[in-house]
């Protein structure tokens, strides 16, 4: 069926984010005013010019691919937390990386496009998609592929699940923290299988495959471990304790670990004030974690449904 019969189609949501150019001008009032800042710090403001117009070019072009008739929403980041997506709705990221992990967890299923409008200085890890893919990878998700049927795929990626014990939770796709948010010792009790530990640490990372990219990668190069982190796909996390210092009441024998779809790691809290937990590196995706608070950290049942082109066998 074609793409041009729009009313076989479900709504596309485009969501973007604000450019840094954007951003700046909101903060000082006027693009004047932001090129007077950057002026004195010895900047200038073409290359958030130049990065603005890609952004703009490359939503412009993806807009411009659907049926004029097309059932569509525009959303913002800032929009997500009340927006109400359609079971069936296609979702279509135009921006970096960070956004799609934005997106995931306000999703029960929906397919995601990532679009990255500018491919020579975003990496495109989980937006994957080209401007000029966009027509058949939205039809191929709507269930109207036509001729691009083996074109794409699926990658179905694990989340994180952060319960606290009153039924509060968060979910990522990265990772979640759990620490202090001013970054100063944070103190806990940590439950991994049968082994439990009182520590005193910069706080705790979890994260899944796609966030073993990220900060955890990170983590184990800084320490020369020979770890294997788990794939996007995998049901396990990878966990990590930063810095953890050694005293009369405290140990550092939990110093990492995973954890499968049926294993859990508890967290009870005992800081007094400043204890949180939040996701993506994002804080303020977050929830107070005070004592004698516990969060239960898990798998997630939500996963990111992804759309990417399909790789060629060799």
């Amino acid at each position: 069926m074609s793409l041009g019969v729009s009313t076989s189609l479900p709504r596309v949501v485009l969501v973007t984010r604000p450019t840094m150019l954007e951003s700046m001008v909101e903060r000082y009032g006027t693009r004047g005013q932001v090129e007077f800042v950057l002026r004195q710090r010895g900047q200038t403001v073409g290359l958030l010019e130049d990065a603005h117009q890609k952004q703009m070019h490359a939503l412009a072009e993806v807009t411009g691919k659907l049926p004029p008739d097309q059932r569509r929403s525009h959303i913002e980041r800032s929009d997500l937390p009340q927006f109400l997506f359609a079971p069936d709705d296609v979702v279509v990221v135009v921006g970096q990386d960070g956004l799609v992990a934005n997106v995931a967890k306000y999703l029960q299923g929906q397919r995601v496009l990532g679009v990255n409008p500018d491919p020579e200085t975003y990496d495109g890890v989980l937006c994957r998609l080209r401007v000029e893919q966009t027509r058949q990878a939205i039809a191929w998700a709507a269930g109207n592929p036509g001729g691009s049927a083996r074109a794409f795929e699926i990658q179905s990626r694990t989340m994180a699940e952060a319960r606290r014990d009153d039924g509060l939770r968060l979910l990522a796709l990265n990772e979640i923290f759990m620490g202090h948010r001013s970054h100063q010792s944070a103190r806990y009790v940590l439950l991994a299988g049968d082994r439990r530990e009182r520590q005193s640490s910069s706080g705790l990372i979890c994260a899944t495959g796609t966030g073993a990219t990220g900060w955890a990668r990170s983590i184990t190069m800084q320490r020369n471990m020979d770890h294997s982190l788990p794939a996007p796909s995998d049901d396990q996390l990878a966990w990590f304790v930063r810095e953890p210092f050694p005293s009369v009441s405290t140990g550092i024998s939990l110093d990492f670990g995973s954890v499968d779809k049926s294993e859990r790691l508890e967290v009870i809290s005992e800081m007094g004030e400043g204890g949180t937990l939040f996701a993506d590196g994002i804080e303020q995706d977050s929830m107070e974690f005070l004592g004698p608070q516990k969060v239960t950290i898990s798998v997630a049942d939500e996963r990111l449904e992804l759309v990417i082109p399909q790789v060629a066998a060799s």
